[in-house]
């Protein structure tokens, strides 16, 4: 049956500044608004119990009626996880949900719209039997129009998962294509792994709307409608603290910008994260057929010569590696809170960013990351599409632009990377093949294309062919050899020589270093952890520290090398939290501190001593 509670209003969410952090009922998992930064009023969750199967055969003409579902599981968790109540971590290339749809009351009238978050790889999606959306790609959301499904009042709802990650063509981020988890790949997410919600909106409606900012208070608002006809008004109104401060409107017309202007703007920026709630509505005459609730912040982000600036000023990143793994949900969060713990344990650590990697975050941790004041970069989960396949890289093009669509609009990214380690175990002894190197050079084009307001770090270490940002990766354990591999320039170091351009002066930045493996359980048995490693039950670089002391001592060493060091203009510390059998986290994989959080925050938040330089 369908879930019914309230849904949050506009109006209680500009006055709580939380968009929608309500739960539905008490017992709904993820009830809270799923898309924050891009809502509407009347809205209702679909996370819960669902009819589930697995169906390694993938009869789908027979199971498209939902019927021969003998299993229960809760969204929006993969089955893989222990909080879908399924837990089975086996290859599993077809899945089904189901579950019963009723047209909530009051939505008639109403164009009625199916959230997805993500579901990984491919869904398709029934209603009673009947085909009504596709959609391929693990990491992005999507939406179907169920109007018209919901005519008579209610419907049958069935999801079809397919997911073939040992094919080699998928984008599948740091999943594994081994039977269990080995190195640093881990547990599997299959099927429905974001939230489900149904969301009432007008006969046009706004199905995205483009957000450019300064810092300056100009805001450049791009609405895309759905069913566009002529004659309607796209109207915007900014407000702060609960008061308008700007307001301004425009004929809808698809792809047609609205300038709108904040007067005395505070700018979003680590430490003052100021976000000015938005109003967007389409008008027929005088009455609102759509609206949506939004926010926005007033940053810019450029490149001077070798420094990235945020709002005109020089920010050096003391960014960490975050996965976005879950002991009990894997690439879910099991709720809201641990988004939001994440960032505050990084900050109070020192860091003030994170590098996003291998996994596209759900939209709730970027919301939290904006009103928190923490910087990221975007990534896809480029690993599993192999790059001389054809086909993968035709997933990875499709893939690519919907992430950086989906993701834009949140000021705390400042950076893309469309790829990790593109290349790697190759580049610098022997060259990348052609179609290779042709997709950095495609995915760099097209995310300038698609967003000319941050730059690219076209692929993070390893082979660089069209970047913004030259970063490179180093585990070198010992401090003094880390300095003199980096120390170098102009000539500095690079990953893959042999198929990249010289280096041309821009931002260098170490965005992968540290990962010593250490065991903090409290059965440690530090002379084993490296015999584990070789055995594949761990995972780290180098020699494991012997004792909490040494680990302390390596990585202050490590991270005092590399901030004395002039032209590097920040650095990604591995990692925030172990992973399954990788061990080199600041925190385990349940987020327990190995050092003190005011040791991490000695270390991490020093400042390198030639900023400005």
């Amino acid at each position: 049956m369908y879930l019914t509670g309230a849904g949050c209003t506009g109006a209680a969410a500009a006055a709580s500044n939380t968009y929608g952090a309500t739960k539905m009922t008490e017992d709904t998992p993820r009830a809270e608004q799923p898309r924050p930064h891009f809502h509407r009023e009347h809205w209702h969750s679909l996370n819960g119990a669902w009819e589930f199967a697995i169906d390694p055969v993938g009869e789908i003409r027979d199971r498209r009626d939902g019927t021969g579902l003998d299993r229960t599981i809760t969204v929006p968790f993969a089955p893989e996880s222990v909080l879908s109540g399924i837990g089975e971590t086996g290859f599993m290339e077809s899945v089904w949900y189901a579950r019963d749809i009723v047209r909530p009351d009051g939505w008639d009238g109403q164009r009625i719209l199916l959230h997805f978050g993500a579901v990984d790889w491919q869904a398709r999606i029934f209603a009673d039997g009947r085909e009504i959306g596709l959609h391929r790609g693990g990491s992005t959301g999507f939406t179907v129009d169920l109007t018209d499904a919901l005519a008579s009042g209610s419907c049958r709802l069935v999801v079809h998962a397919e997911d073939h990650l040992q094919s080699g063509t998928q984008p599948a981020g740091k999943q594994s294509r081994r039977p269990h988890s080995w190195g640093c790949y881990y547990t599997r997410t299959t099927g429905i792994w974001q939230s489900v919600w149904l969301e009432a909106a007008g006969d046009t409606y706004l199905s995205a709307v483009d957000m450019v900012t300064d810092a300056a208070g100009h805001v450049t608002l791009t609405p895309r409608p759905a069913h566009w006809r002529p004659g309607l008004t796209f109207h915007v109104s900014a407000s702060l603290d609960g008061q308008q401060v700007a307001d301004a409107e425009r004929p809808l017309l698809p792809g047609a910008p609205l300038q709108l202007t904040i007067p005395e703007p505070r700018a979003w920026a680590p430490g003052s994260p100021t976000l000015y709630d938005l109003t967007y509505e389409l008008r027929d005459g005088t009455q609102v057929i759509d609206r949506v609730q939004a926010y926005c912040g007033l940053r810019d982000v450029a490149i001077a010569g070798d420094r990235i600036l945020l709002n005109g000023a020089e920010i050096y990143h003391r960014f960490v590696l975050d996965q976005g793994f879950y002991p009990d949900g894997i690439w879910t969060a099991p709720d809201d809170a641990a988004l939001r713990r994440d960032i505050e344990l990084s900050m109070a650590m020192g860091f003030n960013g994170a590098r996003l990697h291998q996994k596209v975050f759900e939209p709730r941790f970027h919301y939290w990351a904006d009103r928190l004041g923490y910087l990221t970069w975007g990534e896809s989960p480029s690993w599993g599409a192999e790059p001389e396949d054809d086909e993968a890289n035709g997933n990875m093009l499709e893939e690519w632009p919907a992430i950086v669509a989906q993701c834009r609009n949140h000021p705390s990214i400042i950076a893309w990377s469309p790829h990790n380690e593109s290349g790697w175990g190759k580049g610098r002894n022997e060259p990348i093949e052609e179609p290779h190197l042709r997709l950095i050079e495609r995915l760099a084009a097209i995310t300038r294309a698609l967003d000319p307001t941050r730059p690219v770090n076209d692929a993070s270490g390893w082979v660089h062919r069209d970047t913004d940002i030259w970063t490179v990766h180093s585990y070198q354990q010992d401090p003094e050899k880390l300095s003199a591999q980096l120390s170098p320039y102009p000539d500095v170091y690079r990953d893959a020589p042999q198929s990249e351009p010289d280096y041309a002066g821009q931002p260098y930045i170490l965005d992968e270093f540290g990962g010593a493996a250490f065991d903090a359980s409290e059965a440690q048995d530090y002379a084993s952890i490296d015999a584990e490693r070789e055995a594949g039950a761990a995972w780290g670089y180098g020699t494991a520290p012997a004792s909490i002391e040494e680990l302390e001592a390596r990585i202050r060493d490590q991270v005092a090398a590399v901030n004395a060091i002039p032209h590097i203009r920040g650095w990604c510390y591995t990692q925030l939290t172990d992973v399954e059998q990788e061990q080199n986290g600041v925190l385990t994989y349940d987020r327990v501190p190995k050092l003190p959080i005011e040791t991490y925050a000695e270390i991490f938040s020093a400042e390198p001593s030639r900023v400005g330089s």
